[in-house]
């Protein structure tokens, strides 16, 4: 019988450290093992992704986070959907909004309804029946309500919020739970006979060591690369942007509550509004544009006053050929990377950590665990990169040569099966534990200009006119819902307004 695990180091801080920190603490606070993070305030944290997707609701619940209080410590604002602008084509702007698209009838799903009667003209756009993209277009927003049928009782959201600060709030919260910090940079990584890696070496001359380590030290993967030399599997091919400049702005307006994704002439920019400011960003390729065109553009686009010097980040889209490689774990950055488009970063994160305690080797590592774990991230970062891929080749433009080469690349058997099951009778199909549903493929697919042939045969259920009254009714009461929420603004004012 194997030792129980005594000890778990998590070497790096920054929003994956000390999320990973903040869950270890929690769920294993009855359990005697200590957990360690070592970081150095010498390092600096990426800080790409400050907008999230609905699931990290669960996380924060999990750990025991008070949401109000949350959007105050992280000068957070609410996060109804992407809005996607010149992505199909210059002119063109479209929503993947959260949560419901009108109402689902006799098991079938709405927009079969919606496209058949699109189809004939008889239907209006897509946003007249989603809450949320409505919310989006005013500026509104509420949680949800004990209100029937009404879209009102099912609003589904995320946050936007500071990284460096929710990476601050995360560490109080684990050190409350008993996590030991250590401030210190490793100079020296060793390993017993076996490879597994025993302990970490600081410029301070100490030695720690520990049963388990978790790698959250970025794209250096200083100990499932560096050290473990796990490999990489590189999807530039596929995702060809591999630089960004971030800069902060001052706020001009109201915050407004979705991610802003505008297409460049090489790549995309993103808008993320907080309380206290606004994040902004050129995602690019280098292939395509050079660092000083790539700023430009960026500068030329932003609304407020930069607040610091732009900063630029490089990375190489992709995953580790293992995420668990004998006694180490690698989560975030370090694990792989796929671009902030639809804002997965911080939500890899929180998988990374909830499969882990699926398996959480008490006992220490066995390989099947190892192995199912890596089948499960392989498989989940895989379904990821399909739909992200979905944006870049589901194109109509042809006005650069990066939008020429999206355009025309071969993409992978997977992602190619969907976009063919869907042009030809519009249904999605998708296993259920994919993290994007079949509304998200929708209403990107559809939104990036992709039509199918026909519908669902049961969407013939109705008769023209009962459909149409149908739909007409469904429009009336999602814009009923829309008129009863309070702007984003004073909802912020009223409940989690933060200190200036």
């Amino acid at each position: 019988m194997q030792s129980p695990l005594k000890k778990i180091i998590i070497l790096g801080g920054g929003s994956s450290g000390w999320m990973t920190a903040a869950a270890l603490g929690k769920i294993l606070k009855s359990h005697p093992c200590e957990i360690q993070v070592i970081e150095s305030d010498d390092i600096g944290t990426v800080g790409v992704g400050e907008a999230t997707i609905p699931q990290i609701l669960l996380f924060n619940d999990l750990i025991g986070l008070d949401e109000d209080t949350f959007l105050k410590r992280t000068q957070g604002t609410f996060k109804l959907g992407i809005q996607f602008t010149d992505w199909r084509k210059t002119g063109h702007s479209y929503y993947h909004a959260f949560g419901e698209v009108g109402k689902n009838m006799e098991g079938v799903q709405f927009y079969h309804y919606w496209l058949k009667m699109r189809q004939q003209g008889k239907a209006a756009p897509l946003d007249e029946y989603t809450l949320s993209s409505l919310a989006c277009n005013e500026k509104r927003f509420m949680r949800s309500i004990d209100a029937g049928n009404s879209p009102l009782s099912n609003i589904a959201y995320a946050f936007h919020f500071d990284a460096g600060l929710y990476a601050q709030y995360l560490r109080e919260v684990a050190e409350k739970h008993g996590v030991i910090r250590t401030e210190g940079k490793v100079t020296e990584v060793t390993q017993h006979p076996s490879g597994d890696i025993r302990s970490l070496m600081l410029a301070d001359g100490s030695e720690h060591d520990a049963d388990f380590f978790i790698d959250c030290s970025g794209f250096a993967g200083l100990l499932i690369e560096q050290t473990l030399k796990t490999g990489y599997e590189d999807w530039r091919h596929w995702l060809p942007c591999d630089r960004a400049i971030a800069v902060p702005t001052a706020s001009t307006e109201a915050p407004w509550p979705f991610t802003r994704s505008a297409a460049q002439k090489a790549g995309w920019q993103w808008r993320i509004p907080l309380q206290h400011r606004v994040g902004n960003g050129h995602v690019y390729s280098s292939e395509f544009m050079d660092d000083d065109e790539a700023r430009q553009i960026l500068e030329q686009n932003l609304d407020g006053k930069m607040l610091r010097e732009p900063r630029q980040i490089r990375f190489v889209t992709g995953k580790r050929k293992k995420f668990w490689n004998r006694n180490c774990l690698a989560v975030g950055l370090a694990s792989g990377f796929m671009e902030p488009l639809e804002s997965t970063s911080l939500h890899l994160v929180q998988s990374a950590i909830s499969k882990f305690f699926t398996f959480f080797p008490f006992s220490g590592p066995k390989q099947c665990d190892i192995d199912e774990y890596n089948r499960q991230v392989h498989f989940e970062f895989d379904s990821i990169r399909d739909f992200l891929i979905l944006h870049y080749h589901a194109t109509e433009r042809d006005d650069t040569p990066f939008w020429r080469y999206c355009k025309n690349m071969s993409v992978p058997d997977s992602l190619q099966q969907k976009i063919e099951q869907f042009k030809e009778n519009g249904r999605i199909h998708r296993f259920n534990n994919e993290l994007f549903n079949d509304l998200s493929w929708f209403e990107v697919m559809y939104g990036q200009g992709l039509r199918p042939k026909g519908y669902h045969a049961l969407a013939d259920i109705f008769d023209q006119d009962e459909l149409e009254r149908r739909l007409k009714s469904i429009q009336n009461v999602v814009r009923r819902s829309a008129d009863h929420m309070p702007t984003h603004e004073e909802f912020i004012n009223r409940f989690c307004k933060a200190k200036m």
